[in-house]
């Protein structure tokens, strides 16, 4: 019960820091520079860093960090779960490439990337990264991974709130018009 107490107040802690980072100093940074400070950007990297080593301090020590250690004896679990963490990973890393480092890291302006991943999703890095946390859910099933996989839509989130105040306020009409063509982050298809 302890553990899971500590797991619990861990995720709040991180969600805490990561809602001060990106909708209250990635913003200020936005509104007073048009663009992030090294520190913000800095600070950004430190909250996604500590989501992706956060099983590592809080997670069962056989949970990934022997990859298939103790994975489901099921071979579609492993093919299903290796597949999305590759996909996702590809996605984000192509999505990544397209729109480049500086713009990534906030530190690039008037640019709207609207071709290739970004026709489809305005988000696809994060779309890329969810599919890889969904494919370690299903690599590795338990509730803390289920919890991390959670951790990830709303520090996500939380970013995409933060960028998407400054493109409206920076790019205007052609970034609404984006919006209206294309989805946060999928397209829903029961629409």
């Amino acid at each position: 019960m302890m553990v899971l107490f500590e797991y619990l107040s861990a995720a709040f802690l991180l969600v805490l820091v990561a809602y001060l980072v990106f909708r209250v100093l990635v913003l200020r940074d936005y509104h007073r520079y048009a663009r992030l400070t090294p520190l913000t950007s800095f600070l950004e990297l430190a909250v996604w860093l500590s989501y992706v080593f956060f099983p590592h301090i809080y997670n069962p020590p056989d949970w990934w960090l022997v990859w298939f250690a103790k994975t489901p004896d099921s071979s579609i679990h492993k093919f299903t779960g290796t597949l999305l963490v590759a996909l996702g990973m590809i996605i984000a890393l192509v999505a990544m490439a397209k729109l480049g480092l500086r713009t990534t890291m906030g530190n690039k302006q008037g640019i709207l990337q609207q071709a290739g991943l970004y026709s489809v999703s305005r988000n696809p890095q994060l779309v890329g990264g969810g599919l890889a946390a969904l494919g370690v859910t299903i690599l590795w099933p338990s509730w803390y991974a289920l919890g991390w996989l959670a951790l990830y839509g709303v520090i996500g989130h939380l970013m995409v709130l933060a960028e998407e105040e400054h493109l409206r306020s920076t790019l205007g009409e052609s970034y609404l018009e984006y919006c209206e063509r294309v989805p946060r982050y999928v397209k829903n298809p029961w629409k």
